[in-house]
Formats: C-alpha cells, structure tokens, sequence
C-alpha cells in the first residue's frame, strides 16, 4: 500500500489556489457578517465585537452595515480588508463570537 501526497497548485486557469478547506480567490477581500440579537444596542454591541476584532487583524478596514431601529433583531455587515488573507483571518478568528 503507497500512499500518495499531493502538493496544491494554483489553477492557469482562473488563479485560484485551494489548501486547508479553503479556496482564496483573487479580490476576495470582504466578510459578510450576520448578527442577531434583540433591539439596536444589543446588535451595536455585537457588532462592536466584531470590529474589534477586525481592527486586530488590520486596522485599515472598511465597513458597512444595514439599518438598524429599536425593534430589530438583524443587522448585517460587510467588512472589507486590504487582502483575501486578513479576511480569512478574520473570519477563522471569529468563529469564537459566533453564538
């Protein structure tokens, strides 16, 4: 019995490179982060923990958020990094805030 090992290689065709579960591709640079939880500040203050988070990772971060009143139990943002890497180190990172 052999058992092969196989090496990644980026793909000529599109530039895509797979490894670890994970595909980066190019431009990739943006996570989209869901929140729930009951009213405006308690949303805000999730959301505050995201972009703490983000901040540690690169403090140049752009985000974008959805409306949020007094009544809502959704809010949604898009946060976007310099480069594909800061955003999957972002997102394996925060799987620790996700509830």
């Amino acid at each position: 019995m052999t058992i092969e090992k196989e090496e990644y290689q980026v793909c000529e065709a599109c530039g895509v490179s797979g490894e670890l579960g994970f595909i980066i591709k190019e431009n990739d640079d943006t996570a989209d982060v869901q929140i729930f939880a009951q009213g405006k500040d308690a949303l805000e203050v999730e959301l505050a923990n995201y972009l703490a988070l983000a901040k540690e990772v690169n403090a140049n971060y752009k985000v974008e958020t959805t409306p949020v009143d007094e009544n809502s139990t959704e809010l949604t943002a898009r946060i976007q990094f310099e480069c594909s890497a800061e955003k999957l180190i972002f997102e394996l990172r925060s799987r620790s805030l996700a509830k």
